[in-house]
């Protein structure tokens, strides 16, 4: 995936430029289409506009119906079945984390340098500490892009290394000694999270994305392999609940025992990838969409709400600038969890599905 900017296009009129920005705002929150998409569209669009001499909207039409139309015409099935409910793939995860991961290091580290001063103290309790953390952090970040790509057994072990990381880490603390071995410039802690956030940016996808693939036996994979492929497509990459998910393998199931003849599970259904796609699209999919997302914000306001708890429990982290931070954070979560909400429960209403 090329992560180079396209040249910026100039249109002849203000009309056509406004055009242009509805239709890649429209193809920026579509999950569905791949970086990069928007601008090739809109360049084809920019000549054929320029060759006619016409306004776009005259030659397009409605910059929202033919972003939709583009996206749904254009958009390969092979791409599609690679990406998850929140529309990436393994490798674009990763980044994001890795992003995410160096922002909160450089965020962390600045505000300990307006706090507490430009001087961090080292211990071999702190760095333990540190480790275990950056390790258990890690470890949970990749659990959860295995999961997404429908590795539930990678996931198990993952998680399992993440809570043994955390575990190490509590009991190194308590036993190392606190006492000082060296200071640090916090800007220099600072600049290890911006690094981090430049190999976000420099991280190979393709090859990332190639981890988190199971290796395609050779003749292709038997039926048992092939429809737990599927199950766990279903579950993680599409959102499906588990009695969902089992309800499909179970008719392909009874579909290859009643009809032995016909071949084998890829021979009759295809590429697993694929033919999971074909099972989650329809008009539940936006309604799984949401409610991964509702889950998401509801965990991450329960995180903030019991670390805004935990400092105003404590006499010396109430006046600290950490309180306000977690606050804030906590405020955004439980917004983001009240709106998914809301729109879960609309998307029921207009599919008549029962609540949970």
């Amino acid at each position: 995936m090329s992560k180079t900017p396209a040249p910026e296009l100039s249109w002849a009129r203000k009309e056509d430029e406004d055009w242009a920005d509805t239709v890649q705002v429209r193809l920026a929150f579509d999950e569905d289409v791949p970086v990069g998409f928007a601008d090739e569209i809109l360049a084809e669009a920019h000549q054929l506009v320029e060759e006619s001499g016409q306004p776009a909207q005259e030659v397009f039409g409605d910059p929202a119906a033919y972003a939709r139309t583009a996206a749904a015409e254009r958009v390969s099935e092979r791409h599609r079945a690679g990406i998850d409910t929140r529309g990436l793939r393994p490798g674009e995860r990763i980044a994001a984390s890795l992003g995410s991961l160096g922002f909160l290091l450089f965020a962390l580290f600045g505000l300990t340098w307006i706090q507490d001063g430009l001087w961090v103290d080292v211990s071999w309790s702190a760095v333990a500490g540190f480790t275990g953390i950056a390790l258990c952090v890690a470890a949970g970040c990749v659990a959860f892009v295995a999961r997404a790509a429908g590795l539930f057994r990678g996931m198990w072990w993952f998680l399992a290394g993440a809570a043994v990381a955390l575990g190490s880490a509590i009991a190194l603390i308590e036993v190392l000694p606190d006492n000082q071995l060296f200071r640090v410039p916090a800007p220099v802690l600072m600049v290890l999270g911006a690094l981090l956030c430049v190999a976000a940016f420099r991280l190979p996808d393709a090859t990332i994305d190639r981890w988190f693939t199971p290796a395609r036996p050779d003749g292709g994979p038997d039926d048992e392999r092939w429809l737990g492929r599927l199950e766990g497509l279903l579950r993680g990459r599409h959102g499906m609940k588990t009695a969902e998910a089992r309800a499909h393998v179970k008719e392909v199931r009874q579909h290859l025992a009643a009809a032995p003849e016909d071949g084998r599970a890829e021979d009759v259904f295809g590429d697993v990838e694929i033919y999971a796609l074909r099972l989650s699209e329809g008009p539940r999919r936006q309604l799984r969409i949401t409610r991964q997302k509702f889950y998401g914000a509801l965990a991450s306001s329960v995180l903030f709400a019991v670390l805004t708890v935990d400092r105003l429990v404590d006499p010396q982290g109430r006046s600290s600038g950490w309180v306000a931070c977690f606050v804030g954070a906590f405020g955004c979560a439980a917004w983001g969890a009240v709106s998914e909400w809301r729109t879960l429960r609309k998307q029921r209403a207009a599919l008549g599905a029962p609540r949970p």
